[in-house]
């Protein structure tokens, strides 16, 4: 699997490290990412999702099935 948020969609940025000379080298920035088990009450199971710290937030702000279904509207989760 790779490293993308599966609620928020977030994945790696390419950018570069500049040092005090200002010279630039290529570098990664990567979302920080958890596996996160949460209980769907509706299925009664549990699911085990890769979601960012912004994930998180925003699934304790909306709910875990409001999340789910729209990150499935936006193409970011096919199943869980």
């Amino acid at each position: 699997m790779a490293r993308i948020c599966q609620i928020t969609g977030k994945k790696a940025m390419r950018g570069n490290n500049v040092s005090h000379s200002k010279r630039r080298t290529k570098r990664l920035f990567r979302p920080n990412l958890f596996e996160k088990k949460y209980f769907l009450p509706d299925e009664k199971r549990w699911i085990t999702l890769k979601v960012s710290a912004a994930g998180i937030r925003l699934i304790d702000k909306i709910g875990l099935s409001t999340a789910l279904k729209e990150a499935r509207e936006k193409g970011y989760i096919d199943k869980y």
